[in-house]
């Protein structure tokens, strides 16, 4: 039986334990969970992300329907474009907060980008958009 303190369970994920798969939400990245899913029974998610070498994204616009999405760079570079705010350039230690329901799209990226994403709830729906 798994112990919870207020409906979550203690976890810790080590990087040499963990294993990046390619089945997520983008395919030219892929994608380390970090067992906080299952620790909060879905109220929030975490994952660790990196390019796919050689892999370009798309970079089409959409929308999340989420509470919560925040992305922190760890290495590498990142573009992205937001409604009403334009491009933006992340690097390694950028930090952003990504307002539920705004659109955007990942304009390009380094091959060595690795990124950490946190979001609430650990399962939420994505619409593809209009550009602003």
């Amino acid at each position: 039986m798994i112990r919870l303190w207020k409906n979550q369970a203690f976890t810790i994920a080590h990087a040499d334990d963990g294993r990046f798969e390619g089945a997520g939400l983008r395919p030219f990245f892929e994608y380390r969970r970090l067992g906080i899913s299952e620790a909060t029974k879905g109220a929030y998610g975490a994952h660790v992300i990196r390019a796919v070498p050689g892999m370009e994204s798309p970079a089409s616009w959409h929308s999340h329907d989420l509470d919560f999405q925040m992305v922190y760079v760890t290495r590498g570079w990142v573009v992205f474009e937001y409604e009403d705010t334009g491009e933006h350039l992340l690097r390694e230690g950028s930090c952003v907060l990504q307002p539920p329901g705004i659109r955007h799209r990942e304009v390009r990226h380094s091959d060595d980008l690795e990124l950490l994403e946190v979001v609430s709830p650990a399962v939420f729906e994505t619409h593809d958009e209009a550009a602003p």
